[in-house]
């Protein structure tokens, strides 16, 4: 099962596939692509900050590892989805800071789509009034809340209103939206593990 995890940043994503993987020693984790080309030296900045390099590059790098797995009985579980790039873009170009603008972000689309083909499951961690997840410091990522509450709201456009029509057509992901503890998280990815497998049979 190809697994991707996608949302606003400090919600509790990389604690969640952490998790995932101390119970599923068998899966593979993929880091996030921040991560992966901050450990590279890539200066890549956020917020008002960011450019079609900086987004660009991410965007780019994700979708790479995903065509690295072809095959269904792969199984990853990958530390942000190529759509978060359309929601940190869209972001910026709604501040007009950089060569960030919405010709930019709608040009992303067609090849996110495409790159969806190689998941199989699609989940989304929204902030929720239910279950609040408390701001982390990593000293990397911003701490301000209207930052995390904006890009979360482009979010649920994408997710919830389908603003740039991000899914395939034919043979889309399986998506959820996840929240509460740590282990319900788990335990409802494992549910709809489950669910997609007797689907198959």
């Amino acid at each position: 099962m190809r697994i991707a995890i996608s949302g606003t940043h400090s919600q509790g994503k990389s604690t969640f596939v952490h998790d995932w993987i101390k119970r599923h020693h068998h899966y593979i984790r993929e880091e996030e692509p921040f991560r992966a080309l901050h450990d590279e030296g890539y200066d890549i900045r956020f917020r008002q900050e960011s450019t079609r390099l900086h987004n660009g590059i991410q965007m780019y790098y994700n979708i790479s590892r995903l065509m690295h797995y072809q095959q269904p009985s792969d199984c990853i579980i990958f530390d942000r989805c190529p759509i978060d790039y359309i929601a940190y873009s869209q972001y910026t170009a709604n501040h007009k800071t950089t060569d960030i603008d919405d010709q930019f972000v709608e040009s992303l689309a067609a090849r996110v789509r495409d790159s969806l083909h190689n998941l199989d499951l699609l989940i989304f961690l929204p902030i929720t009034s239910e279950w609040p997840v408390a701001m982390e410091n990593d000293g990397i990522r911003p701490i301000d809340l209207s930052y995390r509450d904006e890009v979360d709201a482009i979010f649920k456009q994408i997710y919830r209103e389908q603003r740039f029509s991000v899914m395939p057509i034919n043979n889309p992901p399986a998506f959820i939206e996840l929240w509460g503890s740590r282990e319900d998280r788990l335990n409802s990815l494992e549910q709809a593990i489950q669910c997609e497998k007797n689907k198959r049979i």
